[in-house]
């Protein structure tokens, strides 16, 4: 892959954790295509804001993901 092809695909992968760390699904992508790129799902992140407006994305524990599982809350298409 040239080095544009590289930055263009990481650029689209910040992008969609960007949209999972505000508890959305991206339109257009499944849970499975999400597994497949190795992101997490809505609920697996948290945005988190430091007191010099820093904003981190940060993963959430597993055991705090087992407790409260993602739901999808999208209509059946």
């Amino acid at each position: 892959m040239c080095l544009a092809c590289e930055q263009a695909d990481l650029e689209r992968r910040w992008e969609l954790v960007e949209i999972i760390s505000h508890g959305r699904m991206p339109d257009g992508h499944t849970a499975e295509e999400l597994r497949a790129m190795g992101l997490p799902l809505p609920g697996e992140v948290f945005r988190e804001e430091q007191p010099d407006g820093t904003v981190l994305i940060k993963q959430r524990a597993p055991s705090e993901i087992a407790a409260n599982p993602f739901v999808c809350d999208a209509p059946d298409r």
